[in-house]
């Protein structure tokens, strides 16, 4: 968890939410003031945010951001110190939002004396809506024997029940916490597939916080930055790249350029890599590219917030 900075900023303008009154149509989450706070410090504060639903969300930033503390306030698990959050046109935790609503948080809670065929009976047996079809195939896609004891399975298998337990249950809102961490590269192709069909085929609004970078690119199609407790950069992924050039050129033009529109900018020897945010790039003897979601998420993170800037509008 991190203290609050004097300055949490964002440097991309970010949907603004329409008040917790009068939630924004087709809403999957609304923040308005969003903040909370645990005895070491503020964890989120003042973010102000809008998810649209149908998307698949990407919700990144360092260790410590407040990605967790944003997801379990979401799933109802926290409760706001100040602000309000509104999930599918509710108050996050509201009764009628469980059976809408699945969580898979980083620790995967399950119960280790129950076997894989009985967690997911209980699945089965306490949700009013259950799809046996895709919990079956993210298990076999595992090979998990139905016998096993949840407590003698690895973590990438823990995650793999977690997983067809959320699915199962064909939620309007997914909320995943780092789910690939555990997982070897084919199960992440094949998990990554199976959220990208929920979302197509059901309209699924996914929410999930990643550290794995390259697996975000062409899953996602909306982007929460979140740095030192607060939303840094948010809205449609495609507006957000289009918004920024990746520039190389002579070091001698590297300080021509304006600092208002520089997120980062790197000089080794005579030449000068830089990535701004502007709607065209600037003149002069630069060789300008559309950058990479790895190469945006990188240049925010390694490069200080500014502090007259925060929530996406410039002060």
């Amino acid at each position: 968890m991190t203290d609050r900075a004097d300055g949490p900023t964002t440097l991309a303008p970010a949907p603004a939410p329409a008040p917790a009154s009068e939630p924004e149509p087709g809403a999957a989450l609304v923040a308005a003031g969003l903040g909370r706070k645990y005895r070491g410090g503020w964890a989120l504060r003042d973010c102000d945010v809008a998810v649209p639903a149908g998307r698949i969300c990407g919700v990144v930033g360092p260790n410590g951001a407040g990605k967790s503390t944003l997801l379990s306030l979401a799933a109802g698990q926290l409760k706001p110190t100040e602000g309000q959050l509104r999930v599918l046109g509710a108050a996050a935790g509201a009764p009628e939002l469980r059976a809408r609503v699945a969580y898979v948080p980083q620790d995967k809670p399950l119960y280790p004396g129950l076997t894989v065929a009985e967690t997911l009976r209980m699945g089965r047996e306490l949700n009013p809506v259950w799809d046996e079809h895709v919990v079956q195939q993210v298990i076999d896609q595992g090979e998990l024997n139905p016998k096993a004891r949840i407590g003698s399975l690895s973590g990438g298998q823990r995650t793999r029940v977690c997983l067809a337990l959320a699915l199962g249950k064909l939620p309007d809102l997914l909320l995943l916490d780092e789910p690939m961490a555990d997982l070897d590269p084919l199960a992440r192709h094949q998990l990554m597939g199976t959220l990208m069909s929920a979302a197509a085929e059901r309209g699924t609004s996914i929410v999930l916080s990643s550290h794995i970078l390259p697996e975000l690119d062409g899953v996602i199609d909306h982007l929460l930055l979140v740095q030192r407790g607060t939303i840094r950069l948010a809205g449609d992924l495609e507006e957000i790249l289009d918004g920024h050039h990746l520039l190389t050129g002579p070091t001698a033009e590297g300080a021509a350029l304006a600092d208002e529109t520089v997120i980062e900018k790197r000089t080794s020897g005579r030449r000068t890599v830089a990535l701004v945010r502007a709607p065209e790039p600037p003149d002069g003897p630069w060789e300008s590219e559309r950058p990479s979601l790895e190469d945006l998420l990188l240049g925010y993170l390694r490069a200080p917030a500014a502090p007259e800037q925060r929530n996406g509008v410039a002060a």
